[in-house]
């Protein structure tokens, strides 16, 4: 069984490749026809992802084209968004106001590097032992709250005064990769299973009056447990989504074993309008966003145009869902920066 839910995942892995490979690609605008075969294979790994039965339609593919298409044609918008990756260095700490603002000692961005597995794991490859960087995605969140302290206001010091200050915690590094094409390819399948995780949770919370009390009591239980799994999943950009895939495949099969066959969590006309309303209106269920944010060397915030030394920046904060929004950079992160792991367990010692 764990064989069967690896070959899918990585089917899954597969068939976005390869069309994520076109999607992010300058001038990828081609013509319906030459999209066909990719927009199918990635049409039945949806279909996988939220409901199997769904290919007993045999015009599953047609009907759901059209909502496929429209969130191909959406994250290309994305992908066309200009993301200049940032040096993610202790030198960088200091000049770049973004450096600056995501983190407020220039130690904690080695010690950032060092706790991540895959940056580790991409540096030992054999075929990136020259490699002297790798360019990643950072995710963050964003969290702000109002403080009461002096400020200059106009020329004049005041005391207790009311100042929003901005905080970026839950700092994560994402598919590093030997360049930033590679990191944008798996950007955007992470966001495609986002997308059809969502859907699921979508079918998950659909109710089955038909079934006796104490059965529907069990199914609830059965039923919330994944429906926690799809959530957490939803949440967590920064989670393997292969991993997190089978996760959700072993508690779904679970949950069909569970019932007998005539027991149905939702008609197979109920998933395919979910699937229909996610991926028919993406704008409704991911976004990516530019603002812009003034902010003094201490994080607080400044009005535009205002005297107070500050700086700005220039945010990207991703949206998916209900349950995601966070700020995302892409950086590059030099191998010289990556603390040795004697270091990190040096420092772990001193705690325990």
């Amino acid at each position: 069984m764990r064989a069967d839910r690896d070959e899918g995942a990585s089917g899954f892995g597969q068939a976005l490749a390869a069309f994520f490979g076109r999607l992010w690609e300058p001038g990828a605008d081609r013509k319906q026809n030459q999209d066909r075969e990719l927009v199918a294979e990635l049409t039945d790994m949806i279909v996988d992802t939220v409901e199997r039965r769904v290919r007993a339609r045999g015009d599953y593919r047609q009907r759901l084209e059209p909502c496929v298409r429209a969130t191909v044609s959406c994250l290309r918008e994305l992908g066309r968004m200009p993301l200049d990756p940032v040096l993610l260095a202790r030198a960088s700490w200091g000049p770049d106001p973004c450096i600056n603002a995501f983190f407020g000692r220039a130690e904690e961005i080695p010690a950032l590097l060092g706790r991540s597995r895959e940056l580790r794991a991409f540096f030992e490859l054999p075929a990136n032992a020259l490699a002297t960087e790798a360019f990643a995605l950072l995710g963050m969140q964003r969290e702000e709250r109002t403080v009461f302290a002096p400020s200059l206001e106009n020329g004049v010091l005041m005391q207790d005064v009311p100042q929003t200050t901005v905080n970026f915690t839950g700092h994560r590094l994402l598919a590093p990769s030997a360049t930033l094409e590679q990191v944008r390819l798996e950007a955007g399948k992470r966001l495609m299973l986002r997308l059809a995780q969502l859907t699921l949770g979508r079918v998950l919370e659909i109710d089955d009056p038909g079934l006796p009390d104490a059965q529907r009591k069990h199914l609830r239980a059965v039923r919330s447990r994944l429906l926690r799994l799809v959530r957490d999943g939803v949440g967590s950009f920064s989670e393997d989504p292969t991993i997190l895939a089978q996760r959700i495949e072993g508690a779904r099969r679970e949950l069909e074993h569970a019932f007998d066959t005539k027991s149905r969590l939702a008609t197979l006309d109920g998933c395919i309008a979910q699937i229909e309303e996610v991926f028919g209106h993406p704008a409704n269920h991911v976004a990516l966003e530019r603002t812009q944010l003034h902010l003094s060397r201490m994080n607080v915030k400044v009005k535009p145009g205002s005297a107070e030394p500050h700086q700005v920046l220039q945010l990207s904060e991703l949206r998916v869902g209900e349950q995601l929004k966070a700020v995302i950079a892409f950086v590059r992160c030099p191998r010289a920066e990556l603390p040795a792991p004697e270091d990190l367990l040096a420092k772990a010692e001193r705690f325990l």
